[in-house]
This record gives C-alpha cells, structure tokens and sequence, in this order.
C-alpha cells in the first residue's frame, strides 16, 4: 500500500509538473482558476461543520462535495490548473475539516487527492479524444459535445473508484465492499452533474456562478441528514441493522407478504458460550468476533430484501420473505455452518492469535404457520432457539406449534 501510495504521488506530480510546462495559462484561464479556487474553499469554510460530522458518521466510502468544482475545472481550464485546483481544495480540507479526525490520516488525504488528480486527467483525455478542448466548443458541437462530456464524466467517476482500491486497508469482494453502495454512487455521479452544470455556468454567464453555492451546501446538509438517519437503522458494531432498523425492514416485508399470502420466515441466531469469549479474551475481541459473525450470517443470505439485524449482545435475528420452511432451513444449517467455519484473527494481551471453534444456535420459525404476528413470530423462533441450546447447541431447531 505504502509503495502504490508514493508511487501515485510521484506520477501526479510529474504528470502535473508535465502539463504546467507544456502550456502557460492564459489570464482569463488564471481568473477562473481563482475564482473556483475560492469558491471552493468558501463552501468548504461554509460546510466545515457538516463535513466533519459527516465524517465522523461515514463507514465506508467518504464522498466530498470536491468534484463539484474539480470536474468544473476539468471542463473550463486546461488539466494541469484543475489537476492544482484539487490539490488546494484537498489540502484546505485537510487543514480545516479533517485534521482533528483520528480515523483520517495525512496519507490517506494526499492518496485520495492524487487519485481525484489522476480520475481529472483521464477524463481531460477523454475529452482531448473527442476533439472537444473545453466546455465551449463542447456547446458549439452540439450533440458530439454533449457524448464527449458524458464520456469525460464517467472516465472521472471510473478512474477514481478503481484508483483507490490499491491504497484501501480491506479491499473487499463483493461490489458493495468495492465500490461502496448506490447511494455512495449516486451522490458522486451528482456532485459530477452539478460540475457540468458549473462549467455551463461559467463559460456561458460566469457571475452566476454564486447561485452554486446554496444548493452545494443544501445537498450536504441533505446527505448529513441521510446519515444520520441510517446511523440510527444500523448497529454501529456489526454494520448489520440495529433492532430499531430491523422490526421496521421486518414490519415491511410482513405487510408486503401477507399482500402476496406467501411465508415469511424468521431465524433467531445465537452465538455459544459467547460470555466465555469476552472473558477470556476480552471485549474488544469480542466485538471483532461479532463483526465477522454478522458478516457471515450477512453472506449467507439470499439477497438484500432478508433483514439481518443484531437482536441484542451477541444475538441476531433474520427476517426472510416469501420462503418455504424446508428453504429457511437450509439457509439456517448454512449460516450455522459457516460460522463453525470462522478463522477470526485478534489481538489478546498484546499477541496476535486467530479464534476457532466458533458455533451457533439457531431457532426458526414461519408466518402464519406458526405465528399470526411478528411479535408472535419473534416468540416462536426464540422458543425454538431455547430448545437448540437445551439439546446440546450448535444446531438448528425449527419451531412446530403456534405463539399465538
């Protein structure tokens, strides 16, 4: 990682250096390069605030409201000026957002600005490509310049998702843990909309420019308030809903499948001899256990329409619609497998050892066969749940009468 970091530095400054010297900027190019340099340090000195708490709340891919600019820059200045554009945007937020952030090392901003940089060059090479040298003559062509800024939009968008991954602690496997989630994308291909729209602005009637910045620091707040929002549905943990967020996933799904008369099914998931866990090795080895027990429960499932929440300790519950029971318990006995097979590596008393042996038992049970509420349903698995533990743990006991 250390090597990919320095080694993106290194091109970005040579490629920078590169494009400076190849072609001096004009003055108009020096008065927009300035002009969207303090634009964007005043919406960052604006949104100060609601960039840290956003921070703060962010458990994956951080998106920033940069491009909003940077992609501006890429579409009215030559590459070299938006290439130097996102490094002072970047430092600025460095200095002033992020410096009190633990979770933000130095490293980790330079990296993310060099691949922001490099994402701003494939897209000017886009760009140079299609014959289009800015934004007015991307006007003036017409349809073939509205594919070409298209094009240079999504190169931005590609480039700088991939670019990262190299320099991310835990890769992932799955698109989710790659690239982040629709919402994640979604909010970066936005900030890239509005920085056409930016460019427009500035090549067509430049003072206007200003009325960005309210909707710029709307679009934070509004995004700070999604956050928020999906801090409380998520247990903080595990990353898997809490019990707030899961009854209400669950409360829907039941809506939904009594609409359809087809079954829901739930599971009641408890990890064995967990206190002996957290005794012996600790809390804070306890709770990477518990993060790679949601992870596999999570794997195990069938799609994002299953409800996988933590119920409480070391307790999950998973809510399953429009399954049979014979179904329900196949993906019990999967998830109770999988986690006997969990190698979890941890930290105890200074050394580093990997925990085996894991188990769980689980109880399963079906509405309306055996339950005409969720409530009810709850009960029902949670009665299941007690007799797998009392016939020895580390099994699946599905529910067969009626919680009422």
């Amino acid at each position: 990682m250390v090597v990919y970091c320095l080694t993106t530095a290194a091109a970005v400054v040579g490629l920078t250096t590169a494009l400076l010297w190849s072609a001096a900027p004009t003055t108009s190019q020096l008065v927009l390069f300035v002009a969207l340099a303090a634009l964007g340090v005043l919406q960052a000195e604006l949104g100060r605030h609601v960039e840290r708490a956003r921070r703060r709340l962010s458990g994956g891919p951080h998106v920033t409201m940069s491009s909003v600019w940077t992609f501006a820059a890429v579409l009215v200045l030559p590459p070299g000026l938006a290439g130097a554009l996102t490094a002072i945007l970047y430092l600025h937020l460095g200095l002033r957002s992020w410096y009190r952030l633990r979770r933000v090392p130095p490293f980790r901003t330079i990296n993310n600005a060099c691949c922001v940089i490099l994402s701003c060059y494939a897209a000017a090479a886009v760009l140079f490509a299609s014959g289009i040298d800015d934004m007015h003559s991307a006007i003036q062509s017409g349809w073939p310049g509205v594919l070409a800024v298209l094009g240079a939009m999504l190169a931005q968008f590609g480039v700088n998702a991939v670019a990262i991954l190299p320099a991310r602690n835990e890769i992932g496997r799955t698109p989710h843990e790659l690239f982040g989630d629709w919402a994640d994308n979604g909010l970066d291909l936005a900030t890239l909309c509005v920085g056409v729209l930016n460019a427009v602005t500035l090549t067509t009637l430049p003072g206007l420019i200003v009325v960005a910045l309210p909707l710029i620091l709307l679009m934070h707040r509004v995004v700070l308030v999604g956050q928020l929002e999906a801090a409380v549905t998520r247990d903080e943990k595990t990353g898997v809903l809490s019990h707030t967020g899961w009854r209400a996933k669950a409360e829907g799904a039941l809506i939904q499948v009594e609409r359809k008369q087809a079954d829901l099914g739930l599971l009641m998931i408890d990890l064995d001899h967990f206190k002996k866990v957290n005794d012996t090795y600790g809390h804070p080895a306890g709770d990477v256990i518990l993060r790679e027990a949601a992870t596999a429960i999570t794997r195990c499932v069938r799609d994002s329409n299953d409800a996988v929440g933590r119920f409480g300790g070391e307790e999950f519950v998973v809510a399953l619609p429009n399954v049979s029971a014979r179904t329900l318990g196949i993906i019990a006995e999967r998830i109770r497998h999988e986690i006997t097979q969990l190698a979890v590596p941890i930290q105890a008393n200074g050394h580093p050892m990997v925990i085996t042996g894991l188990s769980a038992s689980i109880g399963a049970s079906t509405w309306p066969h055996a339950a005409s509420t969720l409530d009810a349903l709850i009960a029902s698995a949670d009665v299941a749940l007690y007799h797998a533990k009392d016939e020895g743990r580390n099994r699946v006991v599905q529910s067969q009468g009626s919680a009422g």
